[in-house]
């Protein structure tokens, strides 16, 4: 009953939800491109496969390991990835090429759900994080597909969103075959939403996970050399709408007491790179795109350089590298921050905003541990970034410190796959 109460709401406002996407293309052009898939629709069309659903860029990135391992242990099986987002779907084909097929993941609309899972016949789905979405969730159940969410995560606010529909929310968990919760906290409040004991484990976060290869620290090496070895590199990455212009300030601020520094900004999203470039230009700053000159221009350029707009994508890390100070985005507004587990695995120290509840049990861990400090606004932001660059010790204390935590949590993925493995025993 609860369920047909909600297919019926959102058929109800599909005419706005398609609005939103043809607005996000005047953008984005790949907004209005392959929306035929977002209703299960397509030419793609297999025996079997393995179904991994990762919403956008950052989900992507967590789900690559398990992906990896996903193609190793099960070499006969067609691995599908689906994601909403152009940017995550980018991300998809930069990292796996042809290994896996991806389409976009349907509208949780029962006919958008059903023609979908009729297309390619998953035999496991494993959803990323917490996309809960109930037609997905019950229609894969009916199929006879083990339903498995990984990683998952679900912070006080989500919960009490949950908690207004109950009846929905326990219908929909009552079809989860495996949740896989990052941490103790995550799983008490999906276990009183009314996920069975038996349906949870708690693995912690496949996050702590991440390996840097050596590929991508000898890019970073030689991006550091470009942009001079010998002054300092504070970078500010995956900021948002309303982020921006205070760190432009913090960094107006900053150069007056480091003359030499150079500011790496790196907007979240690429439709506000543009956005972004005009608010450094109308500052009169010297800029470079990453993308037209970062990684080809010249020693001498590089020295009057005084911010680099990081307006490519999958190229994060590899800024990480090469920075001594880090602010990671999404903080200083209320989007719940972002991974801030990457710089630390270069032993970068890092820097939050007040809002970092998507990341709550890893920021208080490494809060606890001194290897992460935060904020809470615009003035606390410039006399933490000075101490740091100020304090090369520091600077190392708390890197070392940061990376010291990432590798005590490692495992997480293995205990995953183990999960997975079970659910699947005789299966696949």
């Amino acid at each position: 009953m609860w369920r047909i109460l909600y297919s019926s709401f959102f058929y109800l406002i599909m005419p706005f939800i398609l609005m939103r996407l043809l607005f996000r293309s005047i953008q984005v052009p790949a907004y209005r491109q392959r929306i035929a898939e977002r209703f299960g629709a397509g030419s793609l069309n297999l025996k079997s496969c393995i179904w991994v659903h990762a919403v956008s860029v950052g989900e992507t990135l967590a789900a690559v390991p398990i992906i990896e391992r996903l193609l190793e242990r099960y070499p006969d099986e067609e691995i599908l990835v689906t994601t909403m987002t152009p940017t995550g779907s980018d991300r998809v084909q930069a990292v796996f090429g042809q290994r896996v097929h991806h389409v976009y993941a349907p509208y949780d609309l029962p006919d958008s759900v059903k023609r979908f899972i009729r297309r390619v016949n998953p035999r496991l789905a494993i959803v990323m994080e917490t996309e809960l979405w109930p037609n997905i969730l019950h229609y894969t159940h009916q199929a006879g597909c083990p339903s498995i969410i990984a990683n998952a995560r679900l912070s006080e606010r989500s919960a009490r969103g949950y908690k207004k529909l109950s009846h929905l929310t326990q219908s929909m968990l009552s079809e989860v075959t495996l949740l896989a919760a990052q941490a103790n906290p995550d799983a008490q409040r999906f276990l009183e939403l009314g996920l069975k004991p038996e349906q949870l484990t708690v693995t912690g976060s496949i996050k702590f996970d991440l390996t840097i290869s050596e590929q991508i620290r000898n890019a970073s090496a030689k991006a550091r050399k470009r942009w001079g070895e010998d002054r300092l590199v504070f970078i500010a990455a995956s900021t948002h709408e309303g982020e921006d212009e205070p760190i432009l300030s913090v960094f107006e601020q900053l150069k007056v007491v480091f003359p030499s520094l150079l500011l790496v900004i790196v907007p979240r999203h690429p439709e506000r790179f543009d956005a972004v470039a005009q608010m450094i230009e109308k500052r009169g700053w010297n800029m470079l795109r990453h993308s037209l000159h970062g990684a080809d221009a010249g020693a001498s350029s590089m020295t009057e350089l005084d911010v680099l707009l990081g307006d490519t994508m999958g190229q994060l890390l590899l800024l990480y590298g090469a920075s001594d100070v880090a602010f990671v985005g999404g903080s200083l507004v209320e989007t719940g921050g972002h991974n801030v587990l990457e710089p630390l695995a270069f032993g970068v120290p890092a820097i939050v905003g007040p809002h970092i509840f998507n990341f709550q049990v890893i920021s208080d861990l490494l809060l606890q541990a001194g290897a992460l400090l935060q904020v809470e606004n615009q003035e606390q932001l410039v006399i933490q970034v000075q101490a740091l660059l100020e304090n090369k010790h520091q600077r190392e204390s708390m890197g070392a410190l940061g990376k010291e935590v990432v590798e005590q949590n490692r495992g997480a993925l293995s205990r995953l796959i183990a999960g997975i493995e079970k659910v699947t025993a005789g299966i696949l």
